[in-house]
């Protein structure tokens, strides 16, 4: 290809790295390549030589180099594809599954690459769903409510396991010698983009969802940090840094040796790190409030802009700019949604269904959609809460766990599969009425990411318990596209990108024709299913009855003493 410009978008999910090779004039997507993680999701043990080193329940790491092979393996892989030239591609952004940090030295070598640390997984990367933390979660929120910081308010009153601060809380905790050996603490985002540029450069979207950081306030103070912990008064200074840089910015630009793994050409526009989620809202064409963007994978965000800043219960945060320029972002999300389905296709489906998919050529999860989407609304008798992974919003709490009631004799693989789906959509709707009862619209669903295209059940189902029509973005790979239309910001028009995200939006973002409307009748059911959902999600989710935290400290005790 001769003449275009283009723009790649890298984006690094929870199982692998992908990167979209963008035309930046009409937003087409010329060439995709995914790279699956050497050592995926690492749950079981650590990937070294030697005595194994098992890893307790809720831990979820990651190994670094596969950042570094995702640039090497999927970058040439796009220009190949494509027949374009070096210097026809102007920029490059990259997004990362948040709040993933890990512990380096001054350089950025990671501390998991240095023989001595090796065997110690605090060293590692600690990836999203890393749920370890919650001690240490719950000291912060209970010193943040002792102390009356302001800034809780901001991320619904509560400060998830998944975050910076409980990370780093748990390393200095558990691992003080991890904690003093690094230099730096930091977003993988980050990390990524400072192995192209050779700058450390931290993104305001990261630190603001993550970190705690406002742009009028800055961190919290370090009277908080020091209540906390003594050790981590100077945690801002001596780990991290108060210079935080606006997403849409330029980073800087590829270094000889980045040039080198991805074969582009040295200088090579790269702009600032940014969220899978948050990234994706202008690639599925929003950038004024009232639409809520659904990044829907194998969990979901849910993403809604507004004009005001407004206290959200059970929020994962409000950014002033973390989204669009000028607005506030809101985020909100489910903590497992897509990994909950394929639990249970992995561990419940009997031999006689793979046999009858395979009879059929299709898969077994087309065989459960198949056999699900005949059945009416409340047909199938059951109810579940969709805790598998812990809720994110508007609970906060990532001990509590999944629920199935009604099952009998004749309750089928795929009477449990519907339930499943129909309880995620409960627990968006749940994040909806949060929202809306706070003064914070959503008028409009626009969903992207894995499940719209898998799955045309599933979003029936959603538009029908929400009440809300369902468009759905024109790319498969929205978060990529989202990168992409950053890198071309970086860039600039006057080497053929453009100047504003806002432009981008208008020549890059697309939405597919397709719409799902709420069904009348299917909506009255499930308005009454949703009551009693309802009823399960505060009894069992506010404290009345903790026996989903009893039974996890049982297995605790018993397994591990």
């Amino acid at each position: 290809m001769n003449g275009g410009k283009y723009a790649i978008g890298v984006d690094f999910g929870t199982e692998s790295g992908r990167a979209v090779l963008v035309e930046t004039k009409t937003g087409k997507e010329i060439a995709t390549s995914v790279y699956s993680y050497q050592n995926g999701v690492i749950d079981q043990q650590l990937p070294v030589e030697g005595h194994p080193v098992a890893l307790e329940p809720e831990w979820a790491l990651q190994d670094p180099e596969d950042y570094i092979r995702t640039f090497q393996t999927t970058i040439p892989a796009v220009l190949a594809m494509a027949k374009i030239e070096p210097e026809a591609v102007i920029g490059i952004g990259i997004d990362f599954t948040a709040c993933t940090m890990l512990p380096v030295k001054s350089d950025g070598a990671p501390l998991c690459t240095l023989p001595q640390y090796r065997r110690n997984p605090h060293s590692w990367v600690k990836l999203w769903k890393h749920h370890a933390a919650q001690p240490e979660a719950d000291k912060i929120n209970e010193t943040a409510r002792q102390m009356g910081e302001s800034w809780l308010d901001r991320y619904g009153g509560k400060i998830s396991s998944e975050w910076f601060f409980a990370k780093t809380l748990q390393i200095l905790d558990e691992a003080p010698d991890i904690y003093d050996a690094a230099d730096r603490l930091i977003e993988a985002a980050d990390w990524v983009v400072w192995q192209l540029t050779g700058i450390e450069k931290r993104n305001s979207c990261t630190a603001g969802y993550k970190a705690m950081f406002s742009k009028r306030e800055g961190y919290p103070p370090d009277d908080f940090f020091k209540t906390l912990d003594p050790r981590l008064e100077k945690v801002v200074e001596e780990k991290l840094s108060r210079d935080i840089f606006p997403i849409g910015e330029k980073a800087g630009g590829l270094t000889a040796q980045a040039a080198e793994w991805t074969r582009l050409k040295e200088g090579t526009a790269v702009a600032m790190a940014n969220v899978d989620a948050h990234v994706s809202v202008p690639a599925a064409t929003v950038a004024e409030p009232g639409r809520m963007v659904m990044i829907m994978g194998t969990s979901i965000c849910h993403m809604v802009l507004s004009e005001e800043e407004r206290q959200v219960e059970g929020m994962c945060g409000v950014v002033e700019d973390g989204i669009i320029p000028g607005l506030f972002g809101y985020e909100a999300g489910q903590s497992g949604v897509g990994d909950i389905f394929a639990w249970f296709l992995n561990n419940c489906i009997p031999e006689a269904y793979s046999i009858e998919a395979g009879k059929q050529g299709m898969s077994v999860h087309q065989l459960l959609e198949a056999k699900a989407v005949t059945q009416k609304p409340g047909q199938h008798g059951l109810l579940a809460l969709d805790w598998w992974n812990g809720n994110r919003s508007v609970l906060v709490d990532a001990a509590l766990s999944g629920l199935i009631i009604g099952a009998t004799l004749g309750t089928r693989p795929e009477d449990i599969y519907r339930a499943l789906i129909e309880a995620t959509a409960y627990g968006t709707r749940v994040i909806i009425e949060a929202f809306e009862r706070n003064g914070v619209k959503v008028d409009e669903l626009v969903a992207c990411g894995g499940l719209p295209e898998q799955n045309k059940m599933l979003m029936q189902i959603y538009a029908d318990v929400t009440g809300r029509n369902f468009k759905i973005s024109s790319s498969k790979q929205t978060p990529a596209l989202g990168s992409a239309m950053f890198g071309a910001v970086a860039a600039g028009s006057g080497a053929g990108g453009y100047d504003t995200i806002f432009d981008a939006v208008k020549h890059m973002a697309g939405l597919k024709k397709e719409m799902y409307r709420p069904i009348s009748e299917n909506q009255k059911i499930y308005d009454r299913l949703y009551t009693e959902y309802l009823r399960l999600h505060d009894y069992f989710g506010r404290g009345e009855n903790n026996v989903m935290k009893t039974l996890k400290q049982i297995r605790d005790e018993v397994s591990y003493g």
